[in-house]
């Protein structure tokens, strides 16, 4: 008796197990097998694609987690694609995290944007625009501000480390992967035998706007060495000259990544992390524009921070409410404050931090009437030449006005 596994086949079969025992038994669970697998086999190409269309009919999924809108590529994208800069010199990008997510946990990765850049993610009330993060199957984002509603899709049990969901609120803010670049061939060779079959368009190279900024190895924005390789062990990936370079990091943004947000949204922020350096007021010693809102996070490898103001001269008001500089002792503005409020002309001694970390804020209102400062820090160890400023409210010095 020939019997074959037809659809028809395993209809009839299954109607006639009830009525007939066993007879049929081992033939049913046989067909039932070999159509389980068909249909698994027949899914494989869906959820195994390089590009495949996302929940948005007019977008698809590119290089593993970027939504383009099928109108919009990465290389023409204008100052449309980017969120706009309030008159108070911050970019404030209005956010709904899901309830699902423990919100704190992603707000403390959204705070290293807010500290380090002019770029702060808010609570979305009314909002037109704005980012809704959401449970996905996999982590991935829009590319650039897309108007209206956007999702951000964090798979709760792979996208939760703080530079994974960085990585994607940096998509939606314009950012492409670093080994996309235009120039990345300089700096990585991409080892196409390993690369997954289908795979190979994760690692194509776009005509990228690279912000006169250096190639970032360490950037958050980078795939990890191995990523998309089909033999366990086997780099897709390889930097060059030094092989041994680690790549594909998640631990938080780098300085280059918080460089090309600052440099891209015209901040006036930066990270420092030389053990010695100056900094200044934007055009410095000329006058400093208005509706400023900077931060400079010193973080160096070790010891405490000794800060000195070598020039200051910022616009005085009552309880410098118009233009002020303050200092924090650590890494935001949730950290204690070293000095609060500062505004007038004058010379102070230096200030010190308890580490090896500390944040210097400048903001200016809309009305500009100083030429600013300028700063320069020192290591601990190397700190002889400082005075160390104590409690600036007993520091008498007619031009300075500190808030009480």
């Amino acid at each position: 008796m020939n019997l074959s596994c037809s659809f028809l086949n395993i209809v009839i079969v299954l109607a006639f197990t009830t009525s007939s025992g066993k007879k049929f038994h081992r033939l049913t669970v046989h067909c039932v097998k070999k159509y389980f697998l068909l249909f698994v086999l027949n899914l494989l190409p869906i959820f195994h694609t390089n590009t495949f269309t996302n929940p948005f009919s007019d977008s698809t999924l590119q290089e593993g987690d970027i939504v383009f809108r099928r109108k919009r590529s990465a290389i023409n994208c204008d100052s449309s694609c980017f969120w706009p800069k309030s008159s108070d010199g911050l970019v404030k990008v209005p956010v709904n995290v899901s309830t699902e997510f423990c919100k704190t946990w992603i707000a403390e990765a959204m705070q290293e944007f807010t500290t380090l850049t002019c770029v702060q993610f808010i609570n979305r009330t009314t909002e037109t625009n704005y980012i809704s993060v959401v449970p996905g199957e996999s982590c991935w984002s829009h590319f650039g501000k897309i108007g209206g509603m956007q999702q951000v899709g964090l798979m709760k049990t792979g996208c939760m480390s703080k530079g994974a969901i960085q990585h994607e609120m940096n998509h939606a803010l314009g950012f492409l992967h670093e080994q996309s670049r235009s120039d990345r061939d300089n700096y990585v060779k991409i080892m196409w035998e390993y690369v997954i079959a289908g795979e190979q368009g994760n690692f194509g190279k776009v005509n990228s706007n690279n912000l006169g900024l250096p190639y970032d190895y360490s950037s958050v924005m980078h795939y990890g060495a191995n990523d998309f390789s089909n033999t366990s062990g086997k780099a897709t990936i390889v930097p060059i000259p030094d092989p041994s370079v680690p790549i594909g990091q998640r631990e938080g943004l780098s300085n280059l990544d918080v460089a090309k947000i600052n440099k891209l949204y015209n901040c006036c922020s930066n990270v420092l992390h030389k053990p010695n350096d100056t900094f200044s007021s934007v055009n410095y010693p000329s006058s400093y524009p208005d509706n400023s809102n900077c931060l400079w996070l010193i973080r160096i490898p070790q010891h405490q921070i000794f800060l000195q103001f070598d020039a200051f001269d910022l616009q005085p008001s009552p309880d410098c409410t118009s233009d002020y500089i303050r200092v924090y002792d650590g890494s935001s503005r949730n950290s204690s404050v070293l000095l609060d409020k500062l505004c007038g002309m004058g010379s102070l001694p230096s200030l010190v931090a308890s580490r090896n970390v500390m944040l210097v804020e400048f903001v200016s209102d809309e009305a500009t009437a100083a030429t600013g400062f300028q700063a320069s820090y020192s290591q601990g160890e190397d700190s002889a030449s400082f005075t160390e400023l104590g409690d600036i409210s007993n520091f008498c010095l007619a031009n300075i006005h500190v808030q009480n």
